[in-house]
């Protein structure tokens, strides 16, 4: 009888060495190379062990686009603890969780891949409409000026021209989110 009859089943910790492995591949070699073929060899996990977590890669990329988004949710959780004042406080927290992802290159480069699969894909987009209307209703007494609509529209494009590498703003970038987070406190 095999050892892997005895070994203790630890469906949470699999679960969660998938998605990082997922995200991984993703981050090296980008999106087409998240295969279940590829996830299930670089994970040491047996395909049905993968199937049995993730039936489908659309499964997947949805449950690992979940967990950026769960990580991104507590990045943005504890930024507004660590702020004082109520009016703007979600915007700047968004703010902040963006324009901080430069200075964290796996994540940043996880989000890069899952944003352009979120551009491909309708059920992520949903998703993400979604919980960008849940934190709009949720924050509708502190975050609902346009003022605030637009430091997170700004956020937004600050993201975008990150990932894109598309706009240097260098010693403008602190100014201007210290601009954003003025007019966020409006």
């Amino acid at each position: 009888m095999s050892l892997a009859h005895h070994r203790r089943k630890q469906p949470l910790v699999v679960r969660q060495q998938l998605l990082d492995v997922a995200a991984r591949l993703t981050m090296e070699q980008g999106m087409a190379a998240l295969t279940l073929d590829a996830v299930s060899g670089a994970s040491g996990v047996s395909k049905g062990g993968l199937l049995h977590h993730f039936p489908t890669k659309n499964a997947l990329l949805d449950a690992l686009f979940e967990s950026l988004l769960d990580r991104f949710d507590a990045d943005i959780d504890e930024r507004m603890r660590e702020d004082p004042t109520p009016h703007g406080r979600f915007s700047r927290a968004y703010l902040h969780a963006v324009a901080d992802l430069r200075d964290k290159p796996d994540e940043a480069a996880h989000w890069a891949q899952v944003t352009m699969a979120l551009l491909a894909e309708p059920r992520l987009r949903q998703r993400w409409r979604e919980w960008v209307q849940e934190r709009t209703e949720e924050y509708v007494g502190t975050d609902s000026s346009v003022d605030a609509q637009i430091v997170r529209f700004a956020a937004d494009g600050l993201w975008l021209a990150d990932m894109l590498g598309s706009h240097d703003s260098g010693g403008d970038r602190q100014a201007l989110i210290s601009r954003l987070v003025e007019l966020a406190n409006k």
